[in-house]
């Protein structure tokens, strides 16, 4: 595990932008795998910056989504494709048929996890995955106790991760469901990069870094990981030994 902590959430969101940068550039026909969130928004921000300004070429990378909320797509305002058009797909001006995501207003949530599955099988693997942190300890829409060996699945959602997700909709919404890349994706993929901010997640920061690791706290299973990129702000940082 390798980990940079930065005084801002500014250089933290620009530093871990300018390493996604260099881990995509080498591989053929890449992969990557953005969560949305408030922690990797500016990371986007970011990207999108370095990639118009050094004009790098990424028509070759293809996109593969982390999670959606059930009963939500991307007409959804609020929906985690919602966020990531904005913020990544629209601005990077990415072709439709390089973008793989959960749709989560299908009638076969199944079938969804199956195209997904085929979508990664037929680039070799995800190359990089963009991950946040939940204040429970869940990575994508893994919740506390889900399996290590599960893939792309549908999944029941924390009550904690229900209440904090109202954050994202300006009216409130029922979110006892989503769908999701599972813990055997993330731990298959070949870099995996976990960004956090905010002294609210100190806690949960120290709890998956230096505490047990445990299906438990799904984000904790990441330290297993032979390529994990932890990248901090100072506050996010403050209750770690370093």
């Amino acid at each position: 595990m390798e980990l940079f902590v930065a005084d801002t959430y500014e250089a933290m969101s620009k530093q871990a932008a300018e390493d996604v940068l260099q881990l995509m550039q080498p591989a053929e026909k890449a992969l990557i795998c953005p969560a949305s969130g408030d922690s990797p928004a500016g990371l986007y921000k970011e990207l999108v910056q370095l990639v118009k300004t050094k004009q790098v070429n990424i028509s070759d990378w293809s996109f593969v989504g982390l999670d959606e909320w059930a009963g939500m797509n991307g007409v959804d305002e609020g929906s985690c494709r919602f966020h990531l058009n904005n913020q990544l797909f629209n601005p990077l001006e990415i072709k439709s048929e390089k973008i793989c995501f959960f749709d989560g207003r299908a009638s076969d949530l199944q079938f969804q996890c199956n195209q997904v599955e085929d979508f990664i099988a037929a680039h070799q693997g995800i190359d990089v995955a963009i991950v946040g942190l939940g204040l429970n300890g869940h990575v994508g829409m893994n919740e506390p106790g889900t399996s290590a060996s599960l893939r792309s699945h549908v999944t029941d959602i924390d009550p904690l991760t229900q209440k904090t997700g109202q954050k994202y909709f300006k009216e409130p919404r029922s979110l006892t469901q989503g769908i999701t890349l599972g813990l055997a994706n993330l731990m298959e993929t070949k870099h995996v990069i976990l960004l956090v901010s905010g002294r609210h997640k100190a806690d949960i920061v120290k709890q998956i870094l230096e505490g047990e690791i445990s299906e438990a706290l799904p984000a904790s299973l990441l330290r297993n990981h032979q390529n994990l990129k932890v990248y901090l702000d100072k506050e996010a940082a403050a209750l770690l030994h370093l």
